[in-house]
């Protein structure tokens, strides 16, 4: 017996411009029974990422290019409701790169069982790829030793907010760039941020100077353009600096130019590198593990902004683009 799902399709790749209603199509399908070593799946929960408009963009090549009239491409959590497949059973909750449709036939390639004593939402924000690229930003491409100053521009959004409070675990000195008092309150009184800086309370580059005296040892960058500019002018001597994304870029749309203050980088004969977070695919389990322990013993803390109705997954993206989310932007079907 077939099952008719409602599916976003890519209608539209925003290059050079911000993400407009256009940019998708909502359908209906009917799926066929799963065959020989597929699944049914339903979707229970997607979640958001600002690399998602590269993706639509065809700007990201780490990932294979997505076509018009293509699924929308997104991670999520899905229940198996009918499984031909021995890895998992009816009734088993399972998450990865599944996309924005109601109900798919996955053969379960690349699916991870949901295993966690959080709520089951976690492995889609502090235990997965949100946490997971805060982990490996922060400790592969960062190395930050006790001591340090870290400062994180985007620190209030899911990944910002636990690249800071896994840099307090490692001993440093956290400075977290948000937008507005309500943001940069959090930051301090909930996750643990040593400072906050307002960027839109005033000069970037006068509040780090006086929030970082005597320079900056690891700067995790989520922002780019004029922020992270900003930051590259008060590092340390020996400055590592972890471009993870660029926002600013999503928002305005195009490939940004280099910042100006990059010759810093001689001055301090400090590194700067981008990374992209499969690279150590291998790790993710361990670093689920530890991560999970850092949320039992009160040492990490999350946000998740969960909004409702699969009608409304464009919109739930788009709040990333105007710093409407409070943490890890998902949405509840």
């Amino acid at each position: 017996m077939s099952t008719t799902t409602r599916q976003w399709l890519l209608n539209g790749h925003p290059r050079g411009r911000g993400i407009e209603d256009g940019d998708f199509k909502l359908v209906e399908k009917q799926l066929d029974d799963p065959g020989e070593g597929e699944m049914l799946l339903a979707t229970r929960y997607l979640g958001f990422d600002p690399a998602q408009k590269g993706w639509m963009e065809n700007i990201a090549d780490y990932v294979a290019p997505m076509n018009l009239g293509d699924v929308m491409r997104g991670s999520g959590i899905c229940e198996v409701v009918a499984s031909n497949n021995g890895k998992f059973a009816v009734g088993d909750f399972v998450f990865g790169t599944t996309g924005w449709s109601e109900y798919l036939i996955h053969d379960g390639e690349g699916l991870t069982k949901v295993e966690t004593e959080l709520s089951p939402t976690a492995v889609l924000s502090v235990l997965g790829t949100t946490g997971v690229t805060a982990y490996c930003g922060l400790f592969k491409i960062g190395k930050p030793v006790a001591g340090d100053t870290v400062l994180v521009s985007g620190a209030a959004g899911a990944t910002g907010s636990v690249v800071g409070q896994l840099a307090k675990i490692a001993g440093c000195r956290t400075v977290g760039i948000a937008g507005g008092p309500e943001k940069c309150k959090w930051l301090v009184e909930e996750a643990g941020y040593d400072a906050a800086i307002d960027y839109k309370a005033g000069d970037v580059k006068s509040q780090i100077r006086e929030e970082c005296p005597r320079g900056v040892d690891v700067i995790f960058d989520n922002v780019g353009g004029k922020i992270l500019d900003d930051m590259l002018a008060n590092i340390a001597t020996g400055a590592r600096v972890v471009v993870c994304g660029g926002i600013s870029r999503y928002v305005s749309g195009g490939t940004p130019t280099g910042p100006g203050n990059y010759f810093n980088l001689i001055f301090r004969r400090a590194s700067m590198a981008g990374f992209i977070v499969t690279d150590w695919a291998s790790e993710f389990p361990g670093i689920r593990r530890r991560l999970e322990g850092f949320v039992q013993s009160g040492k990490l803390t999350y946000q998740e902004d969960i909004q409702e109705g699969f009608e409304n997954a464009p919109d739930t993206l788009k709040r990333l683009f105007v710093g409407k989310n409070r943490g890890k932007q998902m949405l509840k079907l």
